[in-house]
């Protein structure tokens, strides 16, 4: 056992470079001081996902870490007497809207106290909207350029090409006239009722951006009106007064760093911002299961689409919110004596509507023990908004995307599509010469579509679910199903609007959460904040990474052979990423469940 546990420290030193080798982009590189005035450097250029990437150890070296660890780090860095200014490295990154808006207020506190300077290589409508927000001073690449083009949103309709050359039978159904569920397959445009609630989103959504951006900038005349008028070179966007300056990063830095008087600069995230020896002290955590008992508020992060995840995993991996996992880490922190409360990070469009019931029902138990304050992100929708309603509070970002309270089910029916290139299909009743014998039993065929008998069933199933739902919601809201109705029946809404119709409590952030969540636990102002992670025990590696009580394992024959719907979804991922988490959400639909809480198209603002 000791040689075992020793071979893998070894390899574990050989990966994370315990010998304290300098890292490329890492201050450690460079001949300065380890103690005097510092410039704190946050490399925000391979962006700010809401989780970090897995692996047996931990995040990879050189990657810290997620979007709650960054708030936690400008808070604790800015606090730090030796921190005279804060140097914001962006590089080409995009950001949701609302996490571009969560970071630039982080920002814009520190920049009150002291200089933030930023550069970037290019700047699109989010981190536009967060360098506004955050920056002293901003400084753009001489080749770079500001996509500042103003904010949009695109949903695709497919129906000419789907019914009149395919000749795909489609049978989307709905339950609430906002859902828009089968419009991008049945229309060739908008109904006045998902153009309604679209644009009246994107109308919030422009309001703040556009307020940011003009508050952000005050002394440069015109910014506003610049921000949805580009794209625009390095040079016009300095005349604009979208950035202040033009140059280059390594010299940018440097500037930084005398002018706050500066002797040193430290990486406090991302590339280079590990210190040797960290990821050894990670590594013996995750053997120990080394856990802090000091009294505790824990954030436990909800992100991406939801699903059953038979076997303990999506059909597509392990991306995103499956039902198995999930509760078991909601159990985890449930019994863990030491957390006091609990922040709930949600960036998710939905997806499976039992599993995110019996998701609901286990953070109702966990409410039940201790406090839940729900942090949204980019997006708390249909089923994302399902497990929020769990929250005593729910905090929102202006930004956010909350609501979409509605039913998706149905199917693509292929049959004609095959006739039409000379493919039959025949259905075989059991029943032999009952039609409707044959229309149920190929209730789950893709290539027969549904008589008005089942399709009728299948509405009244729906119903049902929308019913719980709402139920489900003024449960954990502490409110009644007709106040909740009202802003339900799949209408979103920005964060702004989601407050004034209750489905919010607060607008801000992740940092306004995890105090909040203190405060309603009884817990000092700087008590200790952790966040859940799924970095394996000695126990979980030993036993395959569920421990002693797992239960069957996962059968290989579905991960090897998904069916065609899932891996044309899992294709989305390479070919249009930003559209993933939203066609992944309806994964259900595409398997053996017939009803989705989900955004039923992929809203990508811009």
């Amino acid at each position: 056992m000791t040689r075992a546990f020793g071979c893998m420290l070894a390899v574990a030193c050989a990966l994370g470079a315990c010998d304290g080798r300098p890292r490329s982009g890492s201050s450690s590189s460079k001949s300065q001081p380890h103690t005097g005035p510092a410039l704190a450097v946050l490399d925000l250029s391979g962006g700010v996902p809401e989780k970090e990437e897995g692996g047996l150890f931990g995040p990879p070296p050189g990657r810290r870490r997620a979007f709650d660890s960054l708030i936690k780090i400008i808070d604790e860095t800015q606090k730090d007497k030796d921190t005279k200014g804060f140097f914001v490295k962006l590089g080409s990154a995009r950001f949701g809207m609302a996490r571009a808006q969560e970071i630039g207020d982080a920002l814009a506190n520190v920049r009150a106290k002291m200089p933030v300077y930023c550069h970037a290589n290019g700047l699109g409508n989010g981190s536009l909207f967060l360098a506004a927000r955050a920056c002293s001073k901003i400084t753009l690449s001489p080749s770079g350029d500001v996509d500042a083009v103003g904010i949009a949103a695109q949903v695709m309709y497919m129906h000419k090409l789907l019914a009149e050359e395919l000749h795909v039978d489609i049978d989307i159904l709905q339950v609430g006239k906002f859902k828009g569920a089968e419009e991008p397959l049945t229309r060739d445009g908008p109904s006045p009722e998902a153009r309604e609630s679209l644009e009246g989103v994107l109308a919030d959504l422009r309001q703040s951006w556009l307020d940011a951006i003009d508050q952000g900038r005050t002394g440069h005349a015109g910014a506003r009106e610049a921000a949805e008028d580009g794209p625009y070179a390095a040079t016009a966007a300095k005349d604009r007064g979208l950035v202040d300056e033009i140059g280059y990063e390594d010299d940018a830095r440097e500037a930084a760093k005398k002018a706050v008087s500066a002797v040193r600069d430290v990486t406090k995230f991302g590339s280079g911002s590990r210190q040797a020896g960290t990821e050894l002290d990670d590594v013996l955590k995750a053997f120990s299961g080394d856990e802090s008992g000091t009294p505790q508020a824990m954030v436990l992060r909800a992100v991406g689409s939801i699903s059953m995840g038979e076997g303990g995993a999506s059909i597509l991996g392990d991306e995103g919110i499956t039902e198995r996992s999930f509760i078991k880490q909601i159990k985890r922190v449930t019994d863990d004596d030491a957390v006091k409360a609990v922040v709930l990070r949600i960036d998710s469009p939905g997806g499976s509507a039992l599993a995110s019931d019996l998701i609901w029902h286990a953070l109702m138990k966990l409410r039940d023990k201790k406090p839940i304050v729900v942090s949204v992100g980019d997006m708390a929708a249909s089923g994302g908004y399902y497990l929020a309603s769990t929250g005593n509070e729910i905090f929102a970002e202006p930004q956010s995307i909350v609501g979409s309270i509605g039913v998706v089910g149905g199917k693509v029916g292929l049959g004609d599509a095959l006739e039409h290139i000379g493919v039959h299909v025949e259905t075989f009743p059991a029943k032999k010469g009952d039609e409707s014998a044959r229309a149920r039993a190929a209730y789950e065929s893709p290539f027969v579509p549904w008589d008005d008998a089942t399709r009728a069933r299948v509405l009244a199933s729906m119903k049902g679910i929308y019913d719980l739902f709402l139920t489900r919601v003024a449960e954990g809201r502490k409110t009644t199903v007709d106040k909740i109705a009202v802003s339900a029946e799949g209408r979103i809404f920005s964060g702004v609007e989601g407050k004034k119709r209750g489905l919010v409590d607060t607008l801000g952030g992740i940092g306004a959460a995890m105090t909040r969540a203190k405060e309603l636990a009884g817990l000092p102002s700087d008590a200790l904040v952790r966040t859940f992670t799924t970095t394996p025990k000695l126990v979980d590696v030993l036993y395959g990474g569920e421990g002693p009580e797992s239960s069957a394992p996962i059968d290989p024959s579905k991960l090897a052979a998904p069916s065609t719907a899932s891996a044309a979804i899992a294709w989305t991922h390479e070919v249009a990423p930003e559209t993933f988490v939203f066609v992944q959400s309806l994964e259900p639909l595409a398997s053996h469940e017939r009803f989705a809480c989900a955004v039923p198209f992929a809203l990508v603002v811009r």
